[in-house]
């Protein structure tokens, strides 16, 4: 799904693209930008807020703590009649928007392969004059850089990488996401990391509905055409994870928007996730085996050789089946003088790679997740992404801690 702002940038979401190398993209600066807003906006959610949904029960049906259901009656929602439709009224009235009312049921076998196969991303288009405000900081636009195929299985090169699902107004959308470490549950982690633009609408909206993770989807790397009659256990091997709770930060759901970048620095969320049917008791890093750590101290000024970014871009020449990377060394990129500076690489993926996991290689020696796929030029020839700062490790942490001990 690709939200494409007016102008030269594109926030990217919906269908991934071709990656060159590990798992990290940027955005270049550019004259005719086109943000990607991906249908999520990122909503601000307060760590302490313990009115989310828990865990699911039996029969996927989330425990709602009783001050939450009285808000959402005074919406007019009722969890039932979600479950069998009502959860397609995008009435401003009935969009949840603050943090603590997230909510996310799980609707079983609702994201099948043909909805999963389909899911698109909404184009807007920008206005160049919306891409402003530089500091001084920015450096010259990168050279682009061609995204090359990940060789399947994605388990064995990339397994931490998949895609996040979710319905917004528009439509059924996609991003791409990454399994990333939970210090509360070490070795245990429930916890995906992509662009707030993938949970929430920002400034003008609220939390989408129906979020869902899939880990190495596609895992077999089939081409779409013999994805037809694909069966969901060929699409999701390692099946599907619903956001029992989702936080990005409060600046996205402030600021966001599918225009000029606004944003766009703090474009980042963390979602816990719960298997659909109950799974076998493991966590999802178990699942998979394995997950990355995220650099919070990564510094202002690019000092890194490279970073990879990785996704599943969606908007043509790619079709957001297939799994790619990019491997570019990062400069900066300013957009407004009151945000933080973003990184930025050259890259030829598109829209749908947004939220992919940018790595580079940690003070240990070690992949480490350094920022996340955000905005893009329609032109496809760069990427940016988020510094990781103090406003990133406060959504991270306050994820895990919610879910410590479970």
């Amino acid at each position: 799904m690709r939200s494409i702002r007016p102008s030269s940038t594109a926030r990217r979401g919906g269908r991934t693209r071709r990656g060159t190398s590990p798992v990290l993209a940027a955005v270049a600066l550019a004259s005719a930008l086109a943000l990607t807003a991906t249908a999520c906006d990122a909503g601000g959610a307060d760590a302490s807020a313990d009115a989310s949904a828990t865990a699911a029960d039996d029969g996927g049906r989330f425990k709602i703590p009783d001050d939450l259901k009285d808000r959402l009656k005074e919406h007019g929602i009722d969890i039932d009649k979600w479950r069998d439709g009502a959860w397609k009224d995008w009435s401003k009235d009935d969009w949840l928007r603050e943090a603590n009312e997230f909510i996310n049921p799980i609707i079983e076998d609702l994201w099948d392969p043909d909805r999963m196969r389909d899911a698109q991303e909404p184009d807007q288009e920008v206005d160049d004059s919306d891409i402003s405000g530089d500091r001084g900081v920015t450096d010259p636009t990168p050279e682009p850089v061609q995204a090359q195929a990940v060789p399947p299985s994605y388990h064995a090169g990339a397994p931490t990488a998949g895609k996040v699902f979710f319905d917004s107004p528009e439509g059924t959308m996609v991003c791409s996401a990454t399994v990333v470490q939970d210090p509360a549950n070490p070795g245990k982690s429930n916890m995906v990391w992509t662009a707030g633009h993938c949970v929430h609408a920002g400034k003008e909206g609220g939390w989408y509905r129906n979020i869902a993770f899939v880990p190495s989807y596609n895992d077999a790397g089939r081409p779409a055409e013999e994805l037809e009659n694909a069966t969901k256990e060929e699409i999701a091997p390692y099946g599907v994870w619903w956001g029992d709770w989702a936080q990005t930060s409060d600046q996205w759901i402030e600021q966001g928007g599918s225009t000029g970048g606004d944003g766009a620095a703090y474009d980042f969320a963390v979602i816990h996730v719960t298997p659909e049917k109950g799974g076998d008791g493991k966590s999802l890093e178990e699942t998979v085996g394995a997950a990355l750590p995220v650099d919070f101290e990564a510094p202002a000024v690019p000092r890194t050789k490279d970073v990879t970014a990785i996704g599943y871009p969606a908007a043509p020449p790619y079709d957001g089946q297939t799994l790619y990377r990019c491997q570019d060394r990062p400069g900066r990129l300013s957009l407004n003088a009151s945000d933080p500076t973003m990184y930025r690489i050259g890259c030829s993926m598109t829209a749908g790679s947004s939220g992919g996991g940018w790595v580079a290689t940690g003070a240990d020696g070690k992949p480490a997740l350094v920022s996340n796929t955000s905005i893009g030029p329609v032109t496809s020839g760069w990427l940016a992404g988020p510094r990781l700062g103090p406003e990133a490790k406060g959504v991270y942490d306050a994820v895990s801690e919610k879910f410590a001990g479970r």
